[in-house]
């Protein structure tokens, strides 16, 4: 059986992270208007921007030789964007989100936009990590691991879920209630279905709940199974190779409504607290003039523009990367190395 070994002690840690973590992520996003975050947003970008400065690496020397390199060519250009998608949905519903993006961002532009949707989440994360790309669609945990591997990436954007008006998302866990599950505990024994474990949704967070309820990765499961995408993640479901799933709540919404998982036998008996939304990533050592042309494309994009990850959105929204750090505690707790 081909499966990871994870830590199961820390459920004492994960309890004292949580209350953290929502206490800090919900005063930010239910007590700031979204309007009023955007504009101040807005107003602090500028003024990084005309600083020509990085506050991320103003304390390194590779920052500082960043921003050197910056003021010796300030009107360098690209003569091509590219991008990497992390392939969270299946690659036919990709595709033609994928056209509408790129045609959207050239016309906006005016240069010449390549989209690329590798098979796998870490390709992807290679991708921009390497530099091969200069802007991705990545997953929360995604970002952080590319972000570890290369400090000169950044989170432009993100999008705002259209259901709650904010820029987070959840995730869930959903069973086939006909195998007898109806608690997390009743998952001992059973096949459990994730999506990649480099997901967010679809691994780290619903992951890190069940070794909180003391649940042996080890010991616990019949087989663990990793689908690739959150629509095969509900196929495996749907099909029987697999009794429960992780899996992003809109993704699962979406299967609900289409009569793809009926809700007379599958449920979702837990969903997380908030996760930070999936950000458009970009590398700083793109021309400060796109960087800002691209962020005003983006928060001017249309509503029906931004669904990238299958979710219905309101648009985008300004973000920072302290606003994955409750990720990066998540990785830290599972103890999860970015090499492996």
């Amino acid at each position: 059986m081909n499966k990871e070994s994870l830590p199961h002690n820390n459920s004492s840690i994960f309890s004292s992270f949580v209350i953290v973590y929502l206490s800090k992520f919900s005063d930010f996003i239910n007590h700031i208007p979204r309007k009023s975050v955007l504009v101040l947003l807005a107003f602090s970008v500028m003024a990084i921007n005309s600083g020509c400065t990085s506050t991320a690496s103003s304390n390194s020397n590779e920052g500082q030789a960043f921003q050197l390199k910056q003021q010796k060519n300030p009107d360098k250009k690209l003569s091509q964007l590219n991008i990497a998608m992390s392939p969270s949905q299946s690659s036919d519903e990709q595709r033609e989100k994928r056209q509408l993006l790129a045609d959207y961002l050239q016309e906006q532009l005016g240069i010449p936009v390549n989209i690329e949707i590798p098979q796998e989440y870490d390709i992807a994360i290679d991708l921009i990590a390497e530099g091969k790309v200069q802007m991705a669609y990545l997953g929360p945990f995604s970002y952080v691991k590319a972000r570890q591997r290369n400090s000169q990436l950044e989170p432009l954007v993100a999008y705002i879920d259209k259901r709650t008006g904010r820029p987070w998302y959840t995730s869930s866990i959903v069973v086939d209630t006909q195998r007898g599950i109806q608690t997390l505990q009743d998952i001992k024994g059973k096949r459990v279905g994730f999506v990649n474990q480099s997901s967010t949704s679809g691994y780290l967070v619903p992951a890190a709940h069940l070794i909180s309820q003391k649940i042996n990765f080890d010991q616990d499961f019949a087989a663990i199974h990793y689908a690739g995408s959150h629509n095969e993640n509900v196929l495996a479901l749907e099909s029987g190779q697999v009794d429960a799933i992780g899996i992003n709540k809109p993704t699962f919404l979406k299967a609900q409504k289409s009569g793809q998982l009926p809700l007379e036998k599958y449920q979702m008996i837990w969903e997380s607290d908030p996760i930070p939304n999936a950000p458009i990533v970009i590398s700083r050592q793109i021309p400060a003039s796109l960087k800002r042309n691209l962020q005003e494309a983006f928060i001017n994009a249309p509503r029906d523009l931004a669904a990238l990850s299958g979710a219905k959105s309101d648009g985008y929204t300004l973000v920072q990367d302290q606003d994955y750090d409750p990720i990066r505690k998540l990785q830290k707790i599972l103890e999860i190395n970015i090499s492996e």
